[in-house]
């Protein structure tokens, strides 16, 4: 069962998602509720990068009406930001002192690696230990992965170092093996203007959407198909499906639409600008905030051609030294580098020789 609420009232929108979806068949009120949202970034929610505050308010507000006492909103930005700064600038601290609801920077918190098959995964312990994860994403576009929704949410429950880590292993086989062993509780999708372009936001596309459902696995290959993918494109998602973690959307899912007579007529679709620079750049483990820099710069140089010079990006670059361009700290072997971990993208203009 999925539910998309549409309306501009973000916090009525999500509640009102929340009270026609089936959540409360796993509800108690002594059950103690962690809210993930996303926040990669410093970034304001208008920008279609970070989850909207009237998202987790609307939730919040439900979970009380049920009875509900032991919230928490929990998150640890991506490489190079700051979740203090991110829970200030996308307003979050407003609701902290309007719910009393504490705001819990995981990285901070200790960690528990668990075991899945032959490596293990670190996880913030905080998100292990609530009775109930509620997944909070934005939906959006990303520069590795297409999609970015409720399974690669779950990211920002690990350290810092585990999330590089990731990208050393390939990025979606983790990513589907870490919903394996953290299981979401239900999922609440902030669809309101999600950049389909670049995951940390930017070029917002506004489509004023809740979308609620239990299974990620599930709630994300129907968003797949709704800016333009086919669940299988996603890596993710069929490795997910795979380990058994639940099934596709298809005209059997149930689907409940609440005000469709708001529904946007037009058609949103992902850009796909990553796509458009593949060929250029080579790429060896790199994580996501230093290549979604990469290629925002490109996509602002305005060319698919850097004068026959290669792109070098990733953390299989680290002690190398190449010809040509390096994107970040890990190249910094190579006689022409762009510092910073992550790099700025208006650096990473200049070397490119963009303005």
């Amino acid at each position: 069962m999925i539910v998309v609420n549409y309306g501009k009232d973000i916090v009525k929108t999500a509640y009102d998602a929340l009270i026609s979806s089936d959540i409360k068949k796993y509800l108690k009120n002594d059950l103690s509720v962690s809210i993930k949202p996303n926040l990669v970034n410093e970034r304001p929610p208008g920008d279609g990068g970070t989850t909207h505050p009237e998202v987790i308010e609307g939730i919040i507000i439900f979970l009380k009406d049920f009875g509900i006492k032991k919230i928490n909103i929990i998150e640890n930005s991506s490489a190079g930001h700051s979740t203090k700064k991110a829970f200030k600038t996308c307003g979050y601290e407003e609701l902290q002192k309007k719910y009393g609801v504490p705001l819990i920077d995981l990285n901070d918190d200790k960690y528990i690696t668990l075991r899945y098959k032959d490596y293990g995964i670190r996880i913030c312990e905080t998100a292990l230990n609530t009775d109930l994860l509620i997944n909070a994403p934005v939906l959006k576009a990303h520069s590795q992965t297409r999609l970015t929704c409720c399974m690669k949410n779950l990211k920002g429950c690990m350290p810092k170092d585990e999330m590089r880590r990731f990208h050393t292993l390939g990025l979606h086989k983790p990513v589907a093996e870490l919903n394996a062993l953290l299981k979401t509780g239900y999922c609440v999708v902030d669809g309101i203007c999600g950049d389909l372009s670049f995951e940390e936001g930017g070029t917002p596309v506004e489509a004023n959407r809740i979308i609620a459902g239990l299974n990620p696995l599930l709630v994300d290959s129907y968003c797949a198909e709704l800016i333009g993918f086919k669940p299988d494109d996603i890596g993710y998602l069929s490795h997910g499906r795979q380990l058994g973690l639940g099934e596709y959307y298809s005209q059997k899912t149930e689907v409940i639409e609440l005000n469709s007579n708001l529904k946007s007529l037009k058609k949103l679709k992902s850009s796909r600008i990553a796509d458009q620079y593949k060929n250029l750049i080579t790429d060896d483990s790199a994580c996501s905030v230093c290549y979604a820099a990469l290629i925002y710069a490109l996509h602002r140089n305005g060319s698919c051609s850097v004068g026959g010079r290669k792109i070098y990006i990733g953390q299989g670059f680290r002690g190398k030294s190449c010809e040509g361009l390096g994107i970040g700290n890990c190249t910094q072997g190579f006689k022409s580098f762009v510092k910073g971990c992550p790099p700025k993208a208006t650096d990473i203009l200049a070397s490119l020789g963009g303005h």
